[in-house]
């Protein structure tokens, strides 16, 4: 254990966050997600896990540490629902206020279409597994910058 450190971030996930710069992007992904085959085509390469939480405990913790990209609309994405891309499941709405807690503010997350989503998954940095099992827990994150102290 280490003082101010969320205990739900483990080792390896410490590290990907540690090792990422500004801009790279980072997929949080649900049990159904292709993450170890999409994992390979990674930066990083390997599939991280966060097995036992949902996807919102997990963002909860990764945000933690991890600032959002403020530069760009894509800052922050989650996979659309195949036919009602308007829809926004539960799973997702509890993703978008982790979001709008960490950020002080709302900033609502794009929609990405499906293949898209894969697409964009295998050309990001990592992939971490969460253990939540409801469909479209599926989400696309950009990291930013932490300023300066003044």
């Amino acid at each position: 254990m280490l003082k101010g450190i969320d205990n739900r971030l483990n080792a390896d996930v410490l590290y990907v966050l540690r090792s990422m710069g500004h801009g790279d992007a980072l997929v949080i992904a649900d049990t159904n997600f292709p993450s170890d085959s999409v994992a390979r085509h990674t930066v990083y390469g390997e599939l991280l896990r966060m097995e036992n939480l949902s996807a919102a405990d997990a963002v909860n913790a990764i945000l933690s540490v991890m600032a959002l990209d403020t530069f760009v609309d894509d800052f922050a994405g989650r996979m659309e629902v195949v036919g009602e891309p308007e829809n926004v499941p539960t799973v997702q709405a509890e993703v978008q206020a982790e979001i709008d807690r960490a950020e002080g503010t709302p900033r609502p997350m794009i929609g990405i279409e499906r293949f898209d989503f894969y697409d964009r998954a295998r050309e990001s940095y990592a992939v971490i597994q969460t253990g939540e099992r409801r469909f479209y827990g599926c989400f696309l994150f950009r990291k930013g910058v932490i300023p300066p102290e003044a």
